[in-house]
């Protein structure tokens, strides 16, 4: 199959071979680290999955989640952090449980293979239903938890709910595929869905906005906020974190800008109809682009240095999905676009 392409950015062969160097990446058990001899944490090895099942790397995707299956514990989650298959932080992260969802039905979306849905789904089911436990009463969804005691961290955080409104979705979707109940995962996006929709009007109902970026566009990435909310609220911070011809900063005050950020706020600008300034940000950052296709981290403008030092697996995934997003090459490519309208804010 045809990998994704930006016209007058990047060629089909150029993001085929960014694919590759996220599967050079991968360790024998299937894990998907930062970058080689890094930590994995289990949302951005999906991430970077996601990014192969578009470059039609397959057999890698499967891999990838089969070591999410494989490493499951019996609650439903993953430790936060692993390396080299040594948990390093055991942690239980609500955002990091949801997102298998996003990933098993963006693979099921590329490939059409219903044996890989059913395969997955008691892996999907178990993640979905551990999130649900972090569910407050008004809809937000609690932040993490300590896996021995079982203790929750209150924060209610902007991006983790606006990723878990947008795996919600998946999940919902996956069910009805399957035909397997769903009841209480279209309840939990309902409600997360209203609660983002005071949100936009009320900013107290989640944890305060930090100085990172995600937490300005996760909301419209995430599927939350879209038409002309999400591109009010776009538009509202541009100028706080876009570096024109460089990207977009990771932190607001900081003089850096990063690769995985930049592309992620593509696909939200595409997400609401913006095409032609998501493919403005992807050229931006192709400062960042090694020959092999991979890509560092980031840049600290204010002296021209890659920092960290380190040519990260989740950045490069970011690349390929907004070159799919912005292309529409696969089936998957609407994975961020094509959230339920019925529980969106617009």
């Amino acid at each position: 199959m045809a990998a994704p392409y930006i016209d007058d950015v990047l060629t089909s062969a150029q993001v085929r071979a960014t694919g590759c160097s996220i599967a050079a990446m991968q360790e024998p058990s299937g894990a998907l680290p930062w970058f080689p001899g890094g930590k994995t944490d289990p949302w951005d090895h999906v991430e970077s999955a996601m990014a192969l099942s578009a470059c039609g790397l397959r057999r890698e995707a499967e891999a990838a989640y089969e070591w999410s299956r494989r490493t499951q514990r019996a609650d439903g989650s993953w430790p936060i952090e692993l390396r080299a298959g040594r948990v390093v932080d055991p942690g239980v992260d609500s955002n990091f449980c949801a997102y298998i969802a996003v990933g098993v039905w963006h693979h099921f979306l590329v490939f059409d293979d219903a044996a890989f849905l059913r395969r997955m789904w008691p892996t999907v089911r178990a993640a979905i239903d551990r999130t649900l436990v972090f569910a407050r009463d008004d809809g937000a969804l609690r932040w993490a938890a300590d896996h021995e005691s079982g203790e929750m961290f209150p924060n209610a955080l902007i991006t983790g709910n606006a990723s878990i409104f947008s795996a919600l979705d998946c999940a919902v979707r996956i069910a009805e595929i399957l035909d397997e109940s769903r009841r209480p995962w279209e309840s939990a996006s309902r409600r997360l869905g209203e609660l983002f929709g005071r949100w936009v009007v009320d900013r107290s109902v989640l944890d305060p906005a930090s100085d990172h970026s995600m937490d300005w566009y996760y909301p419209v990435l995430g599927g939350a906020v879209r038409g002309d909310a999400g591109r009010d609220l776009l538009a509202v911070r541009w100028s706080d974190f876009v570096v024109e011809g460089l990207g977009a900063r990771c932190v607001e005050d900081h003089p850096w800008v990063t690769g995985a950020e930049t592309c992620e706020l593509a696909m939200a600008l595409e997400a609401v109809g913006e095409v032609g300034r998501a493919a403005d940000l992807v050229q931006s950052i192709q400062h960042l682009r090694e020959d092999d296709g991979s890509y560092w981290t980031g840049l600290v403008f204010s002296d021209g240095k890659r920092w960290p030092v380190e040519r990260s697996c989740w950045t490069a995934a970011a690349v390929v999905l907004a070159a799919d997003a912005i292309s529409r090459t696969t089936p998957g490519s609407g994975i961020f676009r094509d959230v339920a309208a019925s529980r969106v804010v617009s």
